[in-house]
């Protein structure tokens, strides 16, 4: 047995998907019997035509519906025949391969066995090295058949709706296999105890036979759009008032001093604002506020008054 590490150039990775058309709702179908035994577990829509036995078939678990003999089954097997055929006509982007699929790794591209059969003892291993939409497209003209507890093992992003295993004549997957991708079978698809698909069984002439085993039919994850926040800010204007103007005007008080016995009036300075008075109105430029010249002139007034009279009593003492 020769086991290699199979190393794929990255132009092999352009590989499109195989169109399922209406039979992509459908985790199992087959062309004449889908025989069952013990507790199955089928997640998507099973579909039988031409045949109509389903024997064993109360003891599954149906999350889905059941085509038998009727228009959505026949649609659902042309839709298969299509499939299949695309799949067996895609031009293999790889040298061919040996039989052998265990211990491997492989990338995207589609493959053809260069002995017209592939097996898988152990782990193969499909490696999109990133990509999400990596297709892998298995070709082989007779046979697939798996060891007990083989596997088949996605990383760094492959998607088991992405993988296609074209079958010449037959599937055979033994006891207790863990299977991705969708099988496109032109005779038959038998399932022992224990196996499980994330996939699909679509045999499209011959019969489908399963015991305990688990089949969901997987889609592939809708890519993630990147989303944009945007946060409006409003602006905001604050307007602050100039304080008012205000104008001050001080009247000194009157004083007296003696001089040699005479009291001397000192008259007091009454200032003007610079640039004119304000009088309850607009101001005048250079006009003394009328307040300020009746105040100043009845202290005048006043200071006249005294000084008079002081005089007279000086001239009647003499």
């Amino acid at each position: 047995m020769t086991i290699a590490l199979l190393m794929v150039p990255f132009m092999a990775w352009a590989a499109e998907p195989v169109g399922l058309g209406v039979a992509n709702s459908f985790a199992v179908l087959a062309g004449t019997t889908i025989t069952n035994t013990g507790g199955t577990t089928i997640n998507g829509d099973v579909g039988l035509h031409d045949g109509t036995e389903t024997p064993g078939f109360d003891e599954v678990t149906l999350n889905g519906e059941l085509f038998v003999a009727d228009d959505e089954a026949l649609a659902a097997k042309n839709a298969l025949t299509s499939a299949y055929l695309d799949a067996a006509g895609r031009t293999p982007d790889n040298a061919t391969l040996g039989s052998e699929l265990g211990a491997t790794t492989v990338f995207g591209g589609v493959y053809a066995s260069g002995s017209g059969a592939f097996e898988i003892n152990g782990a193969v291993t499909l490696d999109a090295q990133g990509d999400p939409d990596t297709v892998w497209i298995f070709q082989m003209a007779s046979s697939l058949t798996t060891g007990a507890g083989s596997s088949v093992v996605l990383t760094n992003g492959a998607q088991a709706c992405n993988v296609y295993w074209q079958v010449g004549s037959s599937a055979d997957l033994f006891s207790n296999t863990t299977f991705r991708g969708t099988i496109l079978a032109l005779t038959s698809i038998n399932l022992q105890n224990g196996v499980s698909i994330s996939g699909r069984a679509l045999a499209r002439n011959g019969a489908v036979t399963m015991d305990t085993n688990t089949i969901t039919q997987v889609g592939c994850a809708a890519p993630v759009e990147a989303t944009t926040t945007t946060t409006t800010v409003a602006a905001t204007t604050t307007t602050t008032a100039a304080p008012a103007a205000t104008t001050s005007t001080t009247v000194a008080p009157v004083t007296t001093s003696t001089t040699s016995g005479i009291d001397v009036l000192v008259t007091p300075t009454i200032p003007f604002p610079e640039g004119g008075a304000q009088t309850g109105g607009s101001p005048t430029s250079g006009t003394p506020d009328m307040t300020l010249v009746v105040v100043g002139a009845v202290l005048l007034a006043s200071a006249a008054g005294v000084f008079g009279w002081r005089m007279h009593s000086i001239r009647r003492n003499s």
